[in-house]
């Protein structure tokens, strides 16, 4: 049976203790988790982690209303993060399309995500609006993070416009997605430790977009010859990234 990961925003110790275990004492929405929707008891076992990497394996000890004490048990320095820094720039999509693709990008492993908003977006977000948007996009990265075992959080940044997040963009290798373009991943002669994808919304970027983003030094890629949904071509364009010059790739992962 799989031990449940569980994250919890207080920081962890960061080192293995070495004469006696260590009591930790979750509190707020881990405990509802917990108790409430894996109906987890006493005694069992559950992986915690806090975001700034490994993790720790605990027993849980007391159960109370708003409150679960465990011990600490093992630490593990666990790490599965990719060499390959990716930064993606996700115009924001109506729906469960948003969410599907962040979660998804997540377990993929990218390192950032950037909310757009360009020409055809049709999501329109008041201030507020962004604001609780950014939260629950943040809820889903720390799900995604507790499925895949991943133990850094990947960092999601407040939305912006397309023409704001391009001009901010100084990774190494900067792609713009499009199904017109003639050229492909497999075609980049760089060996990059970062990149940034660039993908549009529901209707697409528009020419304009595309050539602003060309002279901001963003290459054009086609992920084949077929029109890929706004939620399924970035986690195309990150399996090709991971394959080529990330934790898909042994002489990568070996340096």
């Amino acid at each position: 049976m799989r031990v449940p990961r569980i994250f919890t925003a207080t920081p962890l110790p960061t080192s293995t203790p070495v004469s006696q275990k260590l009591l930790f004492e979750l509190t707020g929405s881990p405990v509802n988790h917990v108790v409430n929707v894996l109906r987890m008891k006493m005694g069992e076992n559950l992986i915690l982690f806090d975001g700034s990497g490994g993790q720790w394996q605990a027993q849980i000890i007391a159960i109370y209303r708003n409150s679960v004490h465990t011990k600490l048990l093992n630490f593990s320095p666990c790490n599965k993060e990719s060499p390959l820094q990716i930064h993606l720039g996700q115009c924001i999509s109506r729906g469960e399309r948003m969410d599907y693709a962040i979660r998804k990008a997540v377990e993929m492993g990218v390192t950032e995500i950037t909310p757009l908003f360009s020409e055809r977006c049709e999501v329109k977000l008041n201030r507020e609006r962004q604001h609780k948007k950014l939260q629950h996009w943040q809820q889903l990265i720390i799900s995604a993070c507790e499925q895949c075992e991943r133990n850094y959080i990947p960092k999601i940044h407040f939305p912006c416009t397309m023409e704001s997040w391009i001009h901010s963009c100084d990774e190494q290798l900067k792609l713009v997605l499009c199904h017109r373009s003639d050229k492909t991943l497999m075609q980049q002669s760089c060996y990059p430790d970062s990149v940034a994808v660039l993908t549009g919304p529901e209707g697409g970027l528009s020419d304009a977009e595309i050539a602003m983003a060309k002279k901001q030094a963003f290459e054009t890629i086609t992920l084949g010859p077929r029109v890929l949904r706004t939620e399924t071509a970035p986690l195309g364009a990150i399996a090709v990234l991971q394959y080529l010059w990330g934790d898909w790739n042994n002489n990568r992962i070996k340096k």
